[in-house]
């Protein structure tokens, strides 16, 4: 029977990445924009301490796609329209702003009490996001730019791959403290000597719409940034170079700030994933430091990221984040960019139905002068696992993956009448034909990284999965020469007794790749030892060897049984 992999892969909110940016301000109005999120309280609760007492009103610009032509209205912002979202300490008349939080990839105006003689430093907590621009053709767009903090690029140098923001007839402005008016916002009339801060935010006219950000453009596969989430194993980042220059990309992993809700377990333990042309599969190595990459004029780079489950030790409702940094040389007027990605993870909840594939390749033989130990090919054998929410695993002879009666719901169930008998044919049978049908084994131990769990059963000699019973053979179906039933145990037939163990590895044996690895994918080394299996029955035994490999089918963690 064909099998069908059911696939679940859940991910949870990147909640770990977090940086505290400071803002430089002034007396007066100033444009900020924040690179993440933090939304993680309200303005009240961000601006209550220290310099940010000073803040009397913060406004977020809100772009409006029917916007046809950059005017100087939005010089002087207007509450209670659709372009802006506003947030007073005071609120004037007694009237609540609408602004409720400050979210990330998104400009604000803040003015602060004084005159621009007047200096502060506000720092702002937030959960930092991917990169992302929009800009409006021929409306007013105010943006921030990921930017290297020192020595800031001049605009042009900047916005050479997409001229048209600072072409010829193009406005920009940016706020530069003090009362709104003539000197605030500045225009801004040589960009070839003007420089682009980080954390500031400007408006411009571009006759072109777009979603340039960077020089160079940096997309991961994941909307969220390297977001795994409980089950992911590999995520590409794509790095394009727009420019016509050769450039060098490091890209380094950084630790979070503190966090200022909720903790941090520690930093993704991230890996590299290359393809090895020697051996024509993926080699994962630890990604722990920066690492450069070299990006030809107009070429595109992409990066394989995987994580170590192995190093994550902490339980399943801990997060793990973290950042990976891009910079860049290369770069007229150079470096240029400086961005980073978010990285989170959480351990893995190894809840569900596993379908496993043991090699037998030792056997002890207890035959006088039998060599013993390895045998000529592998004996393969299928496992049926399964886990629950509560991480009890039980080994299965036969389960059954569908629909259930009086449920909508796909569930596994060891028992076909459980399941929705209309809808049979979207169901599927696995079976492990070496263990007597109807079986539910409970394990002890975990299952697990670095954990191992053993299943003990047994096959009656009465049983008619027993090997040594044999319906229509006198010597074996439990009769005696009068045909009576009822012999006992160790005439014709004895009870087999199995112990099997499986020995979870920490890090991916040979053969077995890293994608996956520890979340849908376990495997290491299997055991077992025999009783009974000898014609003269007693305590003797004998033990087989091997090695296992688990696939995770679905993460359905509740078994239904009769």
């Amino acid at each position: 029977m064909r099998t069908i992999l059911f696939l679940f892969l859940l991910t949870v909110p990147s909640l770990a990445q977090w940086r505290n940016v400071a803002y430089p301000l002034k007396g007066g109005w100033n444009a900020i924009y924040l690179y993440g999120d933090a939304s993680h309280t309200t303005p009240d609760g961000l601006f209550a301490s220290g310099d940010g007492l000073q803040i009397e009103e913060v406004w977020r610009w809100n772009p409006n796609p029917s916007q046809v032509q950059f005017t100087s209205d939005p010089f002087n912002p207007t509450p209670g329209t659709p372009e802006w979202s506003t947030w007073y300490r005071t609120p004037p008349g007694g009237v609540e702003g609408s602004l409720a939080a400050l979210d990330g990839q998104a400009a604000y105006l803040v003015k602060c009490t004084g005159s621009s003689s007047n200096n502060y430093t506000v720092t702002i907590p937030q959960r930092i996001l991917p990169p992302r621009a929009s800009w409006v053709r021929n409306g007013a767009n105010l943006l921030g730019f990921p930017v290297v903090a020192s020595p800031s690029p001049t605009f042009s140098n900047y916005f050479d791959t997409f001229p048209a923001a600072i072409a010829a007839g193009s406005e920009i402005y940016r706020y530069a403290g003090g009362p709104l008016g003539a000197g605030n916002p500045l225009q801004l009339f040589d960009p070839t000597i003007e420089g682009l801060k980080r954390g500031q935010a400007y408006w411009f006219e571009a006759q072109v719409s777009g979603t340039f950000y960077a020089p160079l453009e940096v997309t991961a596969s994941h909307p969220d940034g390297l977001a795994f989430g409980r089950t992911g194993s590999v995520i590409t980042v794509r790095v394009r170079n727009r420019s016509n220059s050769a450039v060098t990309l490091t890209v380094s992993p950084e630790s979070s700030d503190a966090p200022p809700v909720g903790t941090i377990a520690g930093p993704v333990p991230l890996t590299l994933i290359e393809f090895d042309p020697g051996t024509g599969g993926d080699v994962a190595t630890q990604f722990a430091a920066a690492q450069a990459f070299a990006i030809g004029p107009q070429a595109t780079l992409q990066l394989r990221f995987g994580l170590d489950r192995g190093a994550m030790t902490g339980a399943s409702s801990e997060v793990y984040g973290s950042l990976l940094r891009f910079t860049e040389t290369g770069l007229t007027g150079g470096p240029l960019m400086d961005l980073s990605l978010p990285v989170s993870a959480q351990v893995a909840s190894l809840a569900g139905l596993w379908l496993g594939e043991v090699e037998v390749d030792g056997v002890q033989s207890l035959v006088p002068t039998s060599p013993g130990g390895s045998v000529a090919r592998p004996f393969p054998l299928r496992f049926l696992m399964h886990v629950d929410d509560a991480g009890v695993a039980r080994i299965l002879s036969q389960v059954f993956v569908g629909p259930l009666a009086g449920s909508n719901d796909l569930g596994v169930t060891t028992s076909e009448v459980l399941l929705d008998a209309s809808k049979l044919a979207a169901a599927r049978r696995y079976s492990a034909v070496h263990l007597p049908p109807g079986r539910v084994i409970d394990g002890t131990g975990t299952v697990g990284l670095g954990g191992s769990l053993v299943a003990t059963t047994d096959i009656g000699f009465n049983d008619p999965t027993n090997p040594f019973v044999h319906r229509f053979h006198p010597d074996h179906n439990n009769r005696d020469e009068r045909d009576n039933t009822g012999l006992p145990e160790g005439r014709e037939s004895y009870t087999i007794g199995r112990e099997m163990s499986f020995t979870f590895a920490s890090t991916p044996p040979a053969g077995v790749g890293s994608i996956g690895w520890g979340s849908t994918v376990l495997a290491g080394t299997y055991g077992e030892s025999l009783t009974g299996v000898f014609r003269q029955g007693g305590s003797d035994s004998l033990t087989t060897g091997g090695s296992f490999l688990f696939r995770r089918i679905n993460e359905i963690g509740t078994l239904t049984t009769p």
